[in-house]
């Protein structure tokens, strides 16, 4: 479909004039256009049309009804519904009275446009900067991050159900596809085994009889995945994404295994299976990871936000990012510097849970993008740090340019080798010869091994200078005062989980959920923005009934 560039013209009288009777006042969504200026053109989404075919439907308008149905929380159909019947959406999108609308499919073919050229952020990013235009954000400052779960749109599988699902969901997508096919390739003895939904079927109690259950059912699958690979199968039958999750969840939970009677699919053990950042957790969501944080154990997606937090600006969400389950925060950090820097809000101040931040960060955001990274750092985990009465990597003199060190005894190392840990993170590793720390008398306070040596692991010149640093800071009153901003990030999340359902996806894929997030950021905007205009104080700690009496009283 090609683009047909329309001019925003003005309210339509008849519906300027219906509106201003039923809201003398206007309301949120009238507001977006009266006191916002809220506008985007068809010429903004240009280069996601070609130039010939049929005329599509006004990219602007589009944008405008999928921000509002990302902002009251609504279907496709509803969101339809409301530019054929609501006033004040008319009013917004400049709609006359008897315009019929769309049909409802044209916001997930706009959706699904959006994400083909990679233009999730466009929305987004025009409600940014409508607010730099009127002077209510810009770079420097304080910003604040935080992330929380959120929840794939599919059901939480065992790896038994697991299995069965997927061969389910591939025998279906074969049926719908090439039904003759699959019929030359399956017995009427699956049908007994796949028809059921996984949630009604009895698994076996006994560990023998679930282990011969999963290998009839790795059977079943090597076939369906071997028939597919020969050359009478159907080339466009091995593309379907059921088949490709199909293969994926057999590498993951079966292998084949030589035996006297011949080769046999066998099932993994636990301790056989890929780490939960690989691992594939449902075939009809195959980016969604399984993830467990403290008591919280979900299978989907985290969300990460980063707002404003300045006393004389509304607090602006200026980042979204979309990560699967199991991502450690401080990998995001980096992401959501650069996504800052390039839209030109970078803060000065960057405050964040310890989550975050490490050595490496305080260095890279200071030295890379002038930021100060604030937060808690984290403390020493050996244990002669842990007891308080040994010696602890701190206490070690190092000389990095004579590439030695010397223990609280004044004896010298003998070994430095810089190196990486399992993160990849360098490091350097030093050690102690057993002379020396056989014959110390303290070594008792430093190590336990036998014969007694030491070892110390130190993080590179930089990192552990600056890390001393952070950590002599946190003494001080002014660094509490400092990382005590980072709570409001915390009434952020809970708006968008409240107000908007964040923590829970409509979507299949990390891509579709990532736009729903970046649409429900520019929603939360929109409306902090109108109320920040309208003079309205920002929200304070909400306190009980009996805390003010108790407050008040003291």
């Amino acid at each position: 479909m090609s683009m047909l560039a329309r001019r925003r013209s003005a309210v339509p009288k008849e519906t300027a004039r219906v509106a201003r009777s039923i809201y003398p006042e206007g309301n949120t969504v009238m507001h977006m256009l009266d006191v916002l200026q809220l506008a985007v053109a068809d010429e903004d989404f240009a280069d996601l049309f070609p130039i010939r075919g049929q005329p599509a439907e006004s990219p602007a308008r589009l944008a405008l009804v999928t921000l509002l149905q990302f902002m009251e929380g609504l279907a496709d159909r509803q969101a339809a519904d409301a530019v054929r019947t609501r006033i004040d959406w008319k009013y917004l999108l400049c709609l006359e009275l008897t315009d019929p609308g769309f049909d409802h499919t044209v916001l997930s073919e706009f959706r699904a446009r959006l994400l083909a050229h990679g233009a999730e952020h466009r929305v987004f990013e025009a409600v940014l900067a409508l607010a730099q235009e009127r002077g209510l954000l810009h770079g420097g400052g304080r910003q604040r991050s935080d992330s929380t779960h959120v929840l794939a749109n599919v059901q939480a599988l065992t790896r038994f159900d697991l299995v069965i699902e997927t061969v389910r969901h591939a025998l279906d997508a074969l049926a719908r596809t090439d039904p003759e096919w699959l019929c030359k390739h399956v017995t009427p003895a699956w049908v007994d085994r796949y028809a059921l939904p996984t949630g009604e079927l009895r698994v076996p109690r006994s560990e023998a009889k679930r282990l011969a259950w999963a290998a009839q059912i790795g059977e079943d699958g090597m076939a369906v995945l071997i028939a597919l690979n020969s050359p009478e199968a159907p080339a466009d039958l091995r593309h379907l994404p059921a088949l490709e999750a199909l293969r994926q969840v057999w590498v993951q939970n079966f292998m084949v295994v030589c035996t006297a009677e011949g080769e046999r699919v066998a099932w993994r053990s636990r301790d056989n299976i890929p780490r939960a950042g690989l691992f594939v957790c449902s075939p009809h969501d195959t980016q969604a990871r399984r993830c467990s944080k403290g008591k919280t154990v979900w299978t989907g997606y985290k969300v990460h936000l980063t707002e404003t937090c300045d006393s004389a600006a509304p607090n602006l969400i200026t980042n979204v990012e979309t990560t699967a389950a199991t991502v450690y925060d401080a990998n995001v950090t980096p992401d959501i510097h650069a996504a800052l820097q390039k839209r030109g809000v970078l803060p000065s101040v960057h405050v964040a849970d310890a989550a975050y931040v490490n050595s490496a960060l305080f260095k890279q955001s200071r030295e890379l993008y002038q930021v100060e990274l604030i937060g808690p750092t984290r403390s020493d985990n050996e244990r002669q740090a842990k007891e308080r009465d040994g010696f602890a990597a701190s206490d070690f003199q190092i000389d990095y340019d004579n590439h030695r060190a010397v223990c609280p005894a004044g004896k010298e190392s003998i070994y430095w080798k810089p190196t990486a840990n399992s993160f990849g993170k360098p490091i350097i590793k030093l050690r102690w010869s057993r002379h020396d720390c056989g014959q110390c008398a303290v070594h008792a306070r430093c190590t336990s091994s036998m014969p007694p040596q030491r070892q110390v692991t130190i993080r590179p010149q930089g990192q552990r200078e600056l890390l001393h640093e952070r950590r002599e800071q946190e003494k001080h009153a002014a660094y509490a005062s400092e990382y005590a901003w980072r709570a409001g990030i915390e009434g952020t999340i809970s708006e968008a989980v409240r107000g908007h359902s964040v923590r829970r996806t409509r979507y299949i894929g990390q891509a579709k959920t990532h736009l729903a997030h970046l649409m429900t950021a520019a929603a939360i905007n929109v409306g902090r923005l109108l109320r920040w205009v309208a003079g309205e104080p920002k929200a304070g700690v909400l306190l009980t009934a009996f805390q003010r009496l108790f407050t008040a009283s003291a």
